[in-house]
């Protein structure tokens, strides 16, 4: 038979490829795949949080309706606290509603993500989860893959190993920037973030960037002089979303 026949038959299907990610930041992040964002050490959730939520706005994929679904390991959410919805309108000025399942079992919040991956009834999971090994995290990167429903997976310090995510980050907040109207008052977010793994940009490996959450432009940006290596004044600390308790509060 020859190929006309065997579509005319449905013994063959023609697929449209998924258009390829391009090398750009955020490299997919929140638009396709799964990402890993991990804490670069204990306390830092609510930074990572904050950088997710930046990145989301960053890389929105605002062609995919529907809601977003939180996976909240139990575990987690006891020592970090939850994510309020105020958070999440802090960062994008786009209503979307928000599904939050607490599994108790990490086997639990695996299986409700790729669940809802294959449910094609959520635009993006986010899930907060103690760890994934290379098997789970398969998984989920060809359920994503299969039914186009990105997920970012919230990862604590100790995140280590092989992993099939697209990419991973490690992230770290930095003092928010000076605040124009008032110098005891917090700026915008900034965060220290290193791009561990990427197979969308593989030559990126290892490479560490110093951003700033724009509020106006809701994007991020690269803050000059911290990523050209200059020496900077120490400043007085000052907490902002980047390290805020604003961004979780307790559960």
């Amino acid at each position: 038979m020859d190929l006309a026949t065997l579509k005319a038959n449905g013994i063959v299907r023609t697929q449209t490829a998924r258009p390829p990610v391009r090398a750009v930041f955020p490299f997919g992040l929140s638009q396709t795949g799964v990402h890993e964002l991990a804490e670069a050490r204990f306390g830092d959730m609510p930074a990572l949080t904050g950088f997710a939520l930046a990145a989301r706005s960053e890389g929105q994929n605002r062609g995919r309706a529907g809601a977003i679904l939180w996976v909240t390991q139990a575990g987690l959410g006891m020592e970090h606290g939850l994510v309020p919805d105020g958070a999440l309108r802090t960062f994008s000025p786009h209503h979307t509603p928000r599904l939050v399942v607490r599994p108790g079992k990490l086997a639990d919040a695996l299986w409700t993500i790729e669940e809802a991956i294959a449910s094609s009834a959520v635009s993006l999971v986010v899930a907060e989860i103690s760890g994934a090994d290379f098997t789970a995290t398969r998984r989920l990167a060809l359920a994503s893959g299969r039914h186009g429903v990105p997920v970012v997976l919230l990862m604590p310090y100790g995140r280590e190993g092989a992993t099939a995510a697209e990419a991973r980050w490690r992230i770290a907040p930095r003092p928010s920037a000076p605040n124009r109207y008032d110098s005891r008052a917090p700026g915008a977010p900034r965060w220290h973030v290193v791009l561990e793994r990427s197979r969308t940009a593989p030559h990126l490996a290892g490479r560490s960037f110093d951003l700033e959450w724009n509020d106006e432009t809701l994007s991020l940006t690269v803050v000059p002089g911290l990523a050209a290596g200059q020496v900077t004044p120490p400043a007085p600390p000052r907490r902002g979303p980047s390290d805020a308790s604003g961004i979780r509060r307790a559960s």
